[in-house]
């Protein structure tokens, strides 16, 4: 195992700021795994740091393929998570809204210039990341579509579905996104939630990913787990239940439920008076594929995601 510093940056206020990567093999830029990207990505973090004790002792056992080389890093923001702040904590940007990045911009730019510098030709890469709202999510690969065509090999991972999702501007920003431009088959990988360890949705993850290395050729291992039969779905035709308020979410189904059109979903309770608001269905029969999970919500905030059967 080699352990360097990726990227570095100093503070008048705190530490040097540090990027480590754990490289493990000699070979070719096979596949780069990051982990923590936010300050509030726990659970990511976890699974990477898992991921560098497994290929460690892989390595250790030689059975790291030859001419291989797998990079894992295991955060790229830790300033932001020592505070317990998801985003930037001097001007609240986000790092990964910043790829390619920029090595004379704002520091949320620099950062994600020196990271993606140090990301460009692997074959592969694999963003442990989180959606943009709170929720717990089944777990599945996603994949922003580009030019390059490599969808099937998301079944490769054994999750239950792989998403394929047309990109909006706004992700033309993100690592996922330019990884493919720079010619890097890329995954996003979710499932659970950010900030919850325990059960075994984070070994789920991690058994995913080594699962996709064996499949690759680059881990000499037979098997982790059972994988599961993989689904290639497109993101647009998840189903979405809106807040038809404001107000206390309680909610009723969990990610991985299989619901019933006319299933309750929850309600919206009113803070003041302890009223229900509004009660919320199901549109159809599927799978519940996402699941808001902040006890307070806005009107039209997206609470369910479900995938019709």
């Amino acid at each position: 195992m080699k352990k360097e510093v990726l990227f570095s940056m100093s503070s008048p206020f705190r530490d040097e700021f540090k990027i480590y990567g754990y490289t493990f093999g000699t070979g070719k830029k096979s596949l780069a795994i990051v982990g923590a990207m936010r300050g509030d990505e726990i659970a990511q973090q976890y699974v990477a740091s898992q991921i560098v004790k497994e290929l460690n002792m892989l390595e250790s056992h030689g059975q790291i393929a030859k001419d291989v080389s797998i990079t894992v890093i295991p955060s790229a923001n830790p300033y932001s998570m020592n505070i317990g702040k998801r985003f930037w904590a001097m001007d609240d940007t986000d790092i990964n809204r910043m790829f390619p990045g920029y090595e004379l911009g704002e520091t949320t730019q620099r950062i994600a210039d020196g990271l993606f510098k140090k990301l460009q030709g692997f074959e592969y890469g694999i963003q442990l990341a989180s959606f943009y709202m709170p929720g717990e999510f089944i777990p599945h690969v996603r994949i922003i579509k580009t030019s390059l065509d490599y969808s099937e090999e998301g079944l490769d991972f054994g999750l239950p579905y792989v998403s394929v999702s047309e990109p909006m501007p706004f992700d033309t920003t993100l690592l996922n996104y330019n990884w493919q431009i720079w010619d890097t088959k890329t995954f996003s990988i979710y499932g659970g939630s950010s900030h919850n360890l325990e059960g075994m949705m984070c070994k789920t993850l991690l058994n995913a990913i080594m699962r996709f290395m064996i499949k690759k050729g680059m881990v000499n291992k037979k098997s982790y787990d059972v994988a599961m039969v993989s689904e290639l779905i497109n993101e647009k035709d998840l189903i979405v239940v809106q807040a038809p308020c404001a107000g206390i979410f309680y909610k009723k189904k969990s990610a991985g439920d299989f619901v019933r059109k006319g299933d309750e979903l929850g309600r919206i309770i009113d803070p003041y008076e302890g009223t229900v608001k509004a009660r919320f269905y199901s549109y159809a029969d599927g799978m519940m594929f996402f699941t808001h999970d902040a006890p307070l919500t806005l009107q039209n905030t997206p609470l369910f995601k479900i995938y019709g059967a």
